[in-house]
């Protein structure tokens, strides 16, 4: 028996034997001279081979839409701009020219420089997009080779499906009722191939690394993807166990779900707005689907992928007007560009700071480039009309950064009307609370903000010193440690005195452990992954706010993390024995 533990990227838990999909990641791509006289044959395969490879991607599109959702299709849409571009088939036909090799090797050459170039990232979600290129290089490549592809579209029986790195394209071809579960050495939580397991509600673990020399077809595999734990061979006491856990996990989720309708109020009436965390617009389906209230934070950045440019003003549109529109007139709240620290724009940033994440990022990043960030608030401005549209400004740290945003959005709604550009009158500005000296002057902060969300993630790194990146500090990085409780009281409370709400958006928010302490802390809003909410709401629905303010009480007389931590897992014990039982499986 082996055990595993990588990244969970789409919740539940399956036993079965396993399949292995194996492919190189590179065929041997031939390489060879060519004459003068043959660039235009070489040419016009590759256009064929590009012509069929469109002609897949518009197939699988269809089928999206006919299986999933548009916003899923989305992936496949994007797919086919990517074959369809202008510009990298020009640089195709350059090279082709200047080098006079074969159009398999100047394709294959170009594409995965490109693809290279984005897995260097220190960014996952930027060496995530990098799965999208190969998906589509590789088609192109399989027409030009003659490459057939094991089908997974025939399975006979059930399986967990083991891979490197499958792509979008692999499991919307997949057969989905016989696949139980999706096990990859690569990928994250915001691939492509985990939004459509989820989409798919598939359980799946991702980072798994080298989980692929670990298994071999046929060996009994148990993967919980809610907690991202992998079991090879289990023995007869852990198959025992992972069987219970799996019916544990069916039985209340199947409850969960029942709640979807219900609203976000304690059992004495106190109501709090529980909301969604998205990275791309393609999530915003499941928004519904876990009866979120809208969204708390959607990342912009996901739109500032592409290597070398600014995105433009009309795509940032539509891609904020689509979530707009999908969310029907619930609240949408986007974060303006959070770049820098461990997320980089291509081209656009510094990748030699000594210490980036106390340097060019997010707000101050924007601040910096005046045209890039008013871009982005017109094209929020502009979208607003299409929805309700909150925008937020993150790692604000003072007055002063939050007065020149202010400043910038009035430029951008100065020129939305000089061009009769419409926009809604009554967008929502907040500020995003996620460093001591923002926490500490959140009463100032508050009267020009029309709303707080809480980072907790940064708000923790901050507060503490601590890299949540660096593995032999990580241990210290605990929500429960008692300055990040005084830090959560006060803004808060700062938000309360002046009348706006304080919102939460960081992990802390889908922890059904810390519900109840935050309710006692008086938060209004809690955002998080849609997977997460059901949860979230059951223990909302099952306190009272008297029995939440006296556990705050509490925990804030508490001296160490440790003893807060002990504090509140054994309240949840004795208030939700069952739901606790099922989180700590």
């Amino acid at each position: 028996m082996k055990k595993f533990t990588g990244i969970p990227a789409s919740p539940g838990i399956a036993i079965e034997k396993a399949l292995l999909y194996l492919e190189d990641d590179v065929p041997e791509i031939p390489r060879y001279s060519i004459q003068k006289s043959q660039v235009e044959s070489e040419w016009k395969r590759f256009l064929t081979a590009n012509h069929q490879a469109v002609e897949e991607v518009r197939d699988l599109y269809e089928q999206a839409l006919r299986e999933v959702s548009s916003e899923q299709a989305a992936i496949f849409q994007s797919h086919r701009m990517m074959l369809e571009d202008t510009d990298f088939h020009e640089q195709i036909k350059d090279q082709l020219n200047e080098s006079l090799q074969n159009i398999e090797w100047v394709f294959w050459d170009i594409s995965h420089k490109l693809a290279q170039c984005l897995m260097a990232s220190p960014d996952a979600q930027f060496r995530e997009r990098a799965a999208d290129i190969s998906d589509v290089s590789r088609r192109v490549m399989n027409r030009l080779l003659s490459i057939n592809k094991r089908s997974l579209a025939d399975l006979k029986s059930d399986v967990i499906l083991v891979s490197h790195d499958l792509l979008p394209s692999d499991v919307l071809a997949m057969d989905k009722k016989r696949v139980k579960a999706i096990v990859m050495d690569a990928g994250g939580r915001t691939s492509h191939t985990a939004i459509l397991a989820r989409a798919f509600a598939i359980p799946a673990v991702l980072g798994l690394s080298s989980i692929t020399r670990a298994i071999d077809e046929g060996d009994t595999v148990v993967v919980n993807g809610t907690v991202g734990e992998v079991i090879v061979n289990p023995d007869t006491q852990n198959l025992g166990q992972s069987q219970q856990a799996m019916d544990h996990y069916h039985k209340y989720f199947d409850e969960f779900l029942e709640l979807r309708e219900l609203p976000a109020e304690t059992k004495d009436g106190h109501r709090v707005c529980l909301k969604a965390n998205i990275e791309i617009p393609e999530e915003a389906d499941q928004v519904a689907r876990y009866g979120a209230e809208g969204i708390g934070l959607y990342r912009s950045e996901f739109l500032f992928l592409t290597p070398g440019q600014a995105i433009a003003e009309e795509e940032q549109y539509r891609a904020y007007s689509h979530v707009l529109k999908v969310m029907e007139g619930r609240p949408v709240t986007i974060r303006t560009l959070d770049s820098g620290g461990d997320k980089l724009i291509p081209n656009f940033q510094l990748t030699d700071e000594k210490n980036p994440l106390l340097g060019w990022r997010a707000i101050r990043f924007s601040l910096s480039r005046p045209e890039l960030f008013k871009t982005q608030l017109r094209a929020l401005l502009r979208s607003s009309v299409n929805g309700n549209m909150r925008i937020m400004f993150p790692l604000i740290s003072g007055i002063e950064e939050l007065e020149q945003a202010l400043s910038i959005l009035e430029e951008a709604k100065a020129e939305c009307r000089k061009k009769n550009q419409a926009y809604s009158d009554a967008i929502e500005v907040g500020s995003m609370i996620e460093v001591p000296a923002a926490a500490m002057t959140a009463d100032i902060l508050a009267e020009r903000s029309d709303f707080f969300s809480i980072g907790t993630n940064d708000l923790i790194q901050y507060s503490l010193a601590v890299d949540r990146g660096n593995e032999r500090v990580n241990y210290l990085a605990q929500p429960s440690h008692p300055a990040v409780i005084r830090f959560l009281q006060k803004i808060i409370q700062s938000a309360h005195e002046k009348g706006i709400k304080a919102g939460l958006c960081g992990e802390l928010a889908g922890d059904t452990t810390a519900t109840a302490l935050l309710l006692g802390l008086g938060l209004d809003e809690f955002s998080m992954t849609a997977q997460s909410i059901p949860q979230v709401k059951r223990i909302i629905r099952g306190v009272e706010m008297e029995q939440c303010r006296l556990l705050a009480e509490r925990a804030l007389q508490c001296s160490s993390y440790h003893h807060v931590t002990v504090l509140v897992e054994a309240w949840m014990s004795e208030h939700f024995p069952s739901d606790y039982e099922l989180r700590s499986r």
